[in-house]
C-alpha cells in the first residue's frame, strides 16, 4: 500500500515537472516558503530571546527571506550560536534555491528564444500581405511589395514556408537590404497544414499569394493550398487570393479548387506567349517588365468626370501626365484599346499608364500635333520569315503551335536540338512549315552547320531537363557563339532567349542578344500587381489574349517620318488614326543598355522627339 502511494506521488510530481518553467518556479517558491517557515518556527522555539530582539516571528521570517535571496546579508547577524546556525542554514538553503531558480529561468528563457527563432508564434497584424511558399520568386515578390508600399505609413509582408525562420530572414535581408516602412515577417510552417496557416492571421490579411514551390509536384501543392483556403471559414471578407500554376493542364483544376473569388495564372501559357510574341518584336519583355513592376510605369484605374461624354480617341491626348490605355465600364467590363469612337460613360474609369496615381494630371491645353511629321505611306505588307528554334523543353510543342497562328503564310520554323521532336510537330502546320536539324547548342561547329545567315529570327529555349543554374550557363555559351557568328555574317538575325534567373540577364548582356525572356520574373510581377489590385486581372488577360489587343513594337516609320522632329503627342495621334494606342517607344541605339534597354513608356508628350528608321513605337493593337 505504501509503495503504491509513493509511486502515485512520484507520478504526480513528474507530471507537474513536465509542465515547464512555471511549474519549476512554483516548486522552488514552495520550497522557499517551507524553508523560511521551518527556520522561523525553530528560531522562535529554540532562541526566543534572540528572535524577540529581531522583531519576533515576522521579523525572523523577513530576515530568513532576505538571507534566502541574498547570502551576503548574514554578514552582520548577531545572537546566540543556535540562532546564528539557523540563519546559516537558511542562507545555505537559499543558495541552492536561488541557484536552481537562476538555472530554471535561464533554461526557460533560452527555450523561449529558440521557440521564437522557430517562427511558431501567432501573428497579430491587419491589412498585411501573406506569401505562402518559398522559391527564388519570393525575392522579386517582396521587393515589389516594398516598392508598392512606399507611400504607406505602415505595411507588412508575411512569408510562411516550411523552412527555418532565421534562414528565410537572412536570405531576404541579403537580397533586399532596404525595406523602408515595410516590415518583413517570416513564419516557419507548412502552408498545407491548417494549424500552420492560422499562424499568419489570414482573416485580417489584405491579400494571400500562393507561390509554386520548387519540385515536380509544385502544381499539386498549389492546388492543395487553394483547396485549404477555399474550404476555410473566414470570419470576415475574404482577402484577394492569387496563385500561379506551371502546367496549363492543371489550370482548370486549380481554378476549381480556388473558387470564384481567387485568381489563378497560367504561368506556362504566359511564358510561351512572351516567347512567341517577342521573336519578331525584340524588346517586348522589357515592356512587360516595366508594366508589371512597381518601379516605373504601371496601370491605374482613374475617374475623370470631365471626360464623360467624350470618346476614347479624344481622351488619348487629354493628359499631361499619363496615357489612356482603355476603359473599365461601371458594370466591370474592361476594354483595352477600344474603338476610338467608344464613348466614356458616367461611372466609367479610364485605364491609365502612369508612374504613380498621384502623378496623373490632365492637360490644360491640348499638345501641338506636328502634321508634317506623321507618316503617310502605308505600312509594308508583312512577309513570311524563317525562324530557328535552338533547344527544346516542355513548352516547345505549345510554342510551335502558337507561332503557327502568329506568322504569315509561307513561314518556316526549323527546330535545332540534340534529339528530334515528336512527329506531330513536324511538317506543314498551315501558315508554318516545321523542320528538324540536329544540333548540339553549346558546340560552335554544330551551330555553324545550321547556315544561320538564312534566318531572320533565332529563339534559344532554356533546357528544363537540368537545374536552372546550369541551364542558364549552357544558354550563355550558346548566345556567345551565336553573337560571334552573327558579327562575322554582318548582323542578319535577331536573337531572343529564355533565361531562368533574372540576375543572369546582366551577365548575358555581353552577348548583345536582342531580348531576354525571364518568365519566372514576369509571373512574380504579375502576381504582385494582382495582390494590390485584383481588377488588373482583366487587363492582363486582354494583353496576353491573341483575340484582343496586345502589345506590339512596330516600326517607327509607320508613325513618323524618320529623322523628322516632332513630339510624342504626334505619335499618339498617328497611332489613333490607325485604331491603335501608343504608350511609348524604343530607341534601337540604347537596346543593350540596362535597366531600360531602350524602352521609354509614358514619355513627355511635348518634348522634342526624333525617331530613326530602326526605332520602334510601343502600341496596343489588335494585330
Amino acid at each position: 500500500m505504501r509503495g503504491r502511494l509513493r509511486n502515485r506521488f512520484r507520478y504526480w510530481f513528474d507530471g507537474t515537472m513536465d509542465r515547464g518553467t512555471p511549474a519549476l518556479i512554483s516548486w522552488l517558491a514552495l520550497a522557499s516558503v517551507l524553508l523560511i517557515t521551518v527556520i522561523t518556527t525553530l528560531a522562535m522555539a529554540l532562541t526566543a530571546t534572540d528572535a524577540e530582539q529581531n522583531g519576533g516571528w515576522l521579523g525572523v521570517a523577513w530576515m530568513s527571506l532576505l538571507r534566502t535571496l541574498d547570502p551576503g546579508t548574514m554578514g552582520g547577524d548577531t545572537g546566540g550560536p543556535v540562532f546564528l546556525i539557523l540563519m546559516l542554514t537558511v542562507t545555505i538553503g537559499g543558495i541552492f534555491i536561488v541557484s536552481a531558480l537562476i538555472g530554471v529561468l535561464t533554461t526557460g528563457l533560452n527555450y523561449r528564444i529558440q521557440e521564437l527563432r522557430k517562427g511558431r508564434s501567432r501573428l497579430i497584424e491587419h491589412g498585411h500581405t501573406i506569401v505562402l511558399g518559398w522559391s527564388d520568386q519570393v525575392f522579386t515578390v517582396v521587393a515589389e511589395l516594398v516598392e508598392a508600399n512606399q507611400s504607406e505609413s505602415r505595411s507588412c509582408v508575411v512569408v510562411l514556408a516550411d523552412r527555418d525562420k532565421v534562414d528565410m530572414e537572412d536570405a531576404i535581408r541579403s537580397r533586399i537590404p532596404v525595406t523602408g516602412r515595410t516590415r518583413i515577417i517570416c513564419r516557419s510552417g507548412n502552408p498545407l497544414v491548417r494549424a500552420d496557416l492560422e499562424l499568419v492571421s489570414p482573416d485580417t490579411a489584405k491579400a494571400v499569394m500562393v507561390l509554386p514551390p520548387v519540385g515536380d509536384d509544385s502544381d499539386i501543392d498549389v492546388i492543395k493550398v487553394l483547396l485549404l483556403l477555399n474550404s476555410r471559414k473566414w470570419s470576415g471578407p475574404r482577402p484577394t487570393v492569387v496563385a500561379a500554376v506551371q502546367d496549363s493542364d492543371n489550370v482548370a483544376a486549380a481554378r476549381l479548387a480556388a473558387g470564384d473569388t481567387a485568381l489563378v495564372i497560367d504561368a506556362d501559357d504566359i511564358a510561351v506567349r512572351l516567347v512567341a510574341q517577342s521573336h519578331r518584336q525584340t524588346g517586348l519583355s522589357s515592356v512587360f517588365n516595366e508594366l508589371l513592376s512597381f518601379v516605373g510605369n504601371e496601370f491605374y484605374f482613374h475617374d475623370e468626370p470631365a471626360l464623360v461624354g467624350s470618346t476614347y480617341g479624344e481622351a488619348l491626348n487629354a493628359y499631361e501626365l499619363g496615357i489612356p490605355a482603355g476603359i473599365r465600364r461601371s458594370h466591370g467590363e474592361t476594354l483595352v484599346n477600344p474603338a476610338m469612337d467608344t464613348v466614356i460613360g458616367a461611372g466609367d474609369q479610364l485605364i491609365l499608364l502612369a508612374e504613380d496615381d498621384l502623378l496623373i494630371r490632365p492637360a490644360r491645353t491640348r499638345p501641338t500635333i506636328v502634321e508634317s511629321a506623321i507618316a503617310s505611306a502605308p505600312s509594308p505588307a508583312p512577309k513570311p520569315d524563317r525562324t530557328l528554334l535552338i533547344g527544346s523543353n516542355s513548352r516547345a510543342a505549345k510554342l510551335v503551335a502558337l507561332l503557327g497562328s502568329f506568322v504569315e503564310p509561307g513561314s518556316v520554323l526549323d527546330i535545332a536540338a540534340p534529339r528530334p521532336p515528336r512527329e506531330e510537330l513536324l511538317g506543314d502546320l498551315g501558315n508554318l512549315t516545321v523542320g528538324y536539324k540536329h544540333c548540339e547548342p553549346t558546340r560552335r561547329s554544330s551551330l555553324e552547320a545550321l547556315d544561320l545567315g538564312g534566318y531572320q529570327n533565332i529563339v534559344v529555349l532554356a533546357d528544363d531537363s537540368i537545374a536552372p543554374g546550369p541551364a542558364d550557363d549552357r544558354t550563355l555559351v550558346t548566345l556567345l557563339h551565336l553573337r560571334d557568328i552573327e558579327d562575322r555574317l554582318g548582323d542578319p538575325y535577331s536573337i531572343v532567349t529564355e533565361m531562368n534567373d533574372d540576375s543572369n540577364r546582366e551577365v548575358a548582356q555581353v552577348t548583345k542578344a536582342d531580348d531576354f525572356i525571364v518568365s519566372t520574373k514576369v509571373i512574380s510581377l504579375m502576381l504582385t500587381q494582382l495582390t494590390e489590385n485584383r481588377h488588373l486581372d482583366a487587363v492582363f488577360r486582354d494583353l496576353f489574349d491573341p483575340e484582343d489587343s496586345e502589345i506590339y513594337l512596330k516600326p517607327a516609320s509607320d508613325y513618323l517620318v524618320p529623322g523628322t522632329e516632332a513630339n510624342f503627342a504626334t505619335v499618339v495621334e498617328a497611332a489613333r488614326r490607325r485604331g491603335e494606342t501608343a504608350i511609348g517607344y524604343r530607341l534601337a541605339r540604347h537596346g543593350d543598355e540596362p535597366p531600360l534597354y531602350g524602352i521609354f513608356l509614358n514619355p513627355s508628350k511635348t518634348a522634342p522627339l526624333v525617331l530613326a528608321e530602326d526605332d520602334a513605337v510601343v502600341v496596343l493593337a489588335e494585330q
